[in-house]
């Protein structure tokens, strides 16, 4: 007996070591980022393109010697701690896709003129930045031509900042740079340090302890779950960086970080190599808390108006354009919380809380009153929980909240609106504190958020589950993930997160409302430069002048013009520019249609790439446009006249539209001309932007979360894209479009701080 105890325990002690050495990451492998393929584009494709481009501009009327290159500036490849989750075949994943994924679909899927890699910078270790950085040079090399390459590659990250509440929130910014050459790239990316409040639940790279990983692979019966514990065990053996030690000082094996801004534009500066800083997400309430403001960005402090120029308006999360003036929550002036009334045309989600709570205690037989009560606590735990509201109410489903929390009317919007953190907001405020910056001036773009290498899937509406990020409500359900297990109750609880992770064994994702955020996960868009070339200096010059616009996916061309702009000796004031005036500005914006696509992918394409390698990444379908242009159906321009007084209600300073251009749905385009003759007794500053909108076509996840309404227009049941077959793209019908960047038209005679 003594024998056989003693090789059973020898075997449990082999087994356990095997688990732990799993679990430490040993027997896993390294996804690396790839090597792209070793052939440019043909230049007589590039000239192609370039030739169509300057046909249709003339047909327009537009013959600026500029041409309009089409890019994507949010781009994640597995290096993300998320985009490596939902590859592994366990989250429906197809594996590892690396830098050189992106550098080819760039290339030879969606035709991309220009790109970059943002990686968050938190999912970051030396080895991977390192290898970033070599695959981003390897995929500018393949294009032999430097001054006209068929694409250009930049390098950057993402500053994933989310706050525990609105105060201390600050959002996702990218860092885009300029230059490849050692001399001007930082030695390791900037991350977000979460604000102290937040630490707990925003350790995405704290790993269970080694036995739980270990035992992963072997509960699951996939081998690559040792793959993710080599990875979580890369991470967690990154040191933080000292604070408050110059940039270059710092150890080269570390993970640098700031927790506002401010830190972040800081660090830039120390490092002192051109970048721009692109906010994006703002109004996605997934992540950003109820009631979220930008207020508290436009000061000296947290706004660099030297380094963040640009904003990201629409991507594949959504819209982030439009205002309305409803409350997810009500503040007191001593900073309680409280969830508002009912609103026309907007349901709270803490209203809904409410909502769900009275129907249970109904059909349990409660009292009138005894509902009532447990209504008005379930209303108070949803806004107490902030984000993680919907967890106050134990065991819901995405049909039970209906379409609360969305914006009803805006163009393919975020989900769980934040108006407050919209563009319209934002361009609408002033600062009246002299040292700081007075308004936001952004540049407009759009980009994709992609998170399986895959810059600009928006060219053809397809392949909703390769090409969005609607994995993440199934990836709830594997082994990684975690799902609400609490049976319901005809009650609310006050939300304790730590508890419920670990009783719940709920990952960070599965703390998001991630099954009816499922539905608004979109094909994303593009963003447009007018460049003076192909080249890499050409496209950073457009975009440091704000001359570009972003679109929701189509290759919509789009130009905006002030034509009377003081001293400009008749040469017009593009899209992004600024200028100071009393008369009545004059405008022109020409827009034209974008490519139908032909199915299938360019012969050339077939070429240069193996069969297998299209079929994987680009799923058989590349941009391979038509002589077929889409038709404009009209031309909105929006007007904003920023805040003159301190507290000056936002809503009636954003008119939009403000003008409305009925186009005639001419292959050749569309333009108009138009004034505002109210701008020199106005004796307020203003801001100007145009849309293109395409005529209706079929796009993925247009249509939301499909309600069905009662005669009121209430939501009376919903048809979430969630839980369908992953063949089904959830088409509907939209209005594809493009958002020129603002002209900023100052009023001379204005007394408004500048």
């Amino acid at each position: 007996m003594g024998r056989i105890a003693a090789v059973l325990v020898a075997f449990v002690a082999l087994a356990l070591a095997g688990v732990y050495a799993a679990g430490k990451g040993w027997l896993g492998e390294r996804w690396g980022e790839g090597d792209p393929a070793p052939h440019a584009v043909p230049a007589a494709v590039v000239a192609a393109r370039a030739a169509a481009q300057r046909a249709a501009a003339s047909d327009v009327g537009a013959f600026d010697a500029k041409q309009i290159v089409f890019g994507d500036l949010h781009v994640h490849s597995t290096y993300s701690v998320d985009a490596f989750q939902l590859a592994l075949p366990a989250s429906g994943g197809d594996g590892a896709h690396p830098v050189a994924d992106a550098c080819d679909f760039a290339r030879f899927c969606s035709a991309l003129d220009f790109w970059s890699i943002n990686d968050h910078a938190m999912s970051h270790t030396p080895r991977t930045w390192a290898e970033t950085i070599d695959s981003i040079r390897a995929c500018n090399a393949v294009a032999s031509d430097a001054a006209s390459p068929d694409t250009v590659a930049y390098l950057g990250w993402e500053w994933t900042q989310m706050g525990s509440t609105a105060a201390n929130h600050y959002g996702h910014k990218n860092v885009v740079l300029r230059d490849l050459d050692d001399e001007h790239v930082p030695a390791r990316p900037i991350a977000a340090r979460p604000p102290s409040a937040a630490k707990e639940l925003q350790s995405e790279n704290a790993s269970p302890s080694p036995f739980a990983l270990g035992l992963l692979p072997l509960v699951s019966r996939d081998a690559s779950l040792l793959d993710f514990a080599t990875l979580m065990n890369d991470l967690i053996d990154v040191p933080a960086c000292p604070r408050d030690v110059p940039v270059r000082d710092l150890p080269s094996d570390c993970r640098e970080d700031a927790e506002t801004p401010r830190e972040l534009f800081d660090k830039l500066d120390d490092w002192g190599f051109a970048s721009i800083v692109i906010p994006h997400g703002t109004t996605w309430g997934t992540y950003t808390p109820l009631g979220s403001s930008w207020d508290k960005q436009l000061n000296s402090t947290q706004h660099d108006p030297q380094r963040q120029t640009l904003i990201e308006v629409f991507s594949g999360h959504g819209n982030s354009e439009e205002f309305r003036p409803f409350e997810e929550i009500s503040r007191g002036d001593d900073g309680s919380v409280r969830c508002p009334g009912p609103q026309a045309g907007y349901l709270p989600s803490c209203r809904q809380a409410g909502e769900i709570v009275r129907s249970r205690c109904a059909a349990e037989g409660e009292s009138e009153g005894e509902c009532d009560a447990r209504a008005a606590k379930a209303r108070q735990d949803y806004v107490d929980a902030d984000v993680q509201g919907w967890l106050a109410v134990p065991a819901t489903k995405a049909e039970d909240w209906l379409d609360s929390g969305q914006c009803r009317d805006c163009f393919q919007p975020a989900f769980n609106y934040r108006p407050k953190s919209s563009l319209q907001y934002m361009l609408a405020l002033r600062s009246f504190d002299p040292r700081g910056p007075e308004r936001f001036r952004f540049g407009v773009m759009a980009s994709s958020d992609n998170h399986s290498a895959r810059p600009g899937t928006g060219y053809k509406e397809i392949e909703r589950a390769a090409f969005t990020e609607s994995r993440f409500a199934t990836f709830r359900d594997s082994m990684l993930g975690g799902r609400d297990g609490r049976a319901p109750e005809a009650r609310s609880i006050a939300v304790d997160l730590p508890k419920l992770m670990k009783e719940q064994r709920m990952s960070f994702f599965a703390l998001r409302e991630t099954e009816r955020g499922a539905s608004f996960f979109l094909n994303g868009g593009l963003i447009a430069a007018h460049s003076a070339g192909r080249d890499r200096d050409s496209i950073w010059q457009a975009m440091e002048r704000r001359e570009v616009y972003g679109t929701s996916g189509p290759r919509i061309l789009l130009w905006f013009d002030l034509l009377n702009a003081p001293g400009a000796r008749g040469r017009a004031l593009p899209m992004g520019g600024e200028v100071a005036m009393s008369e009545a500005p004059i405008f022109r914006v020409r827009a034209v249609g974008s490519f139908e696509q032909k199915p299938g992918c360019p012969e050339f394409t077939g070429e240069l790439l193996d069969e297998n390698r299209i079929e994987r990444l680009c799923r058989g379908e590349c941009y391979n446009p038509s002589d077929v242009r889409r038709p404009i159906s009209r031309i909105e321009v929006v007007r904003i006249r920023p805040q003159i007084a301190p507290g000056e209600p936002i809503a009636p300073l954003i008119e939009d539209p403000w003008q409305v251009f009925p186009c005639d749905g001419a292959p050749e385009g569309c333009a108009a001309h138009f004034s505002d003759p109210d701008f020199g007794a106005s004796g307020r500053d203003a801001v100007y932007y145009a849309r293109a909108i395409e005529a209706p076509s079929p796009a993925v996840n247009a249509g939301g979360l499909r309600c069905e309404r009662d005669a009121t227009g209430a939501c009376v049941r919903i048809h979430p894209c969630v839980g369908v077959d992953a063949a089904d793209d959830c088409l509907a019908e939209t209005e594809e479009r493009a958002w020129s960047s603002p002209i900023y038209v100052d009023h001379a005679a204005s007394t408004a701080p500048r």
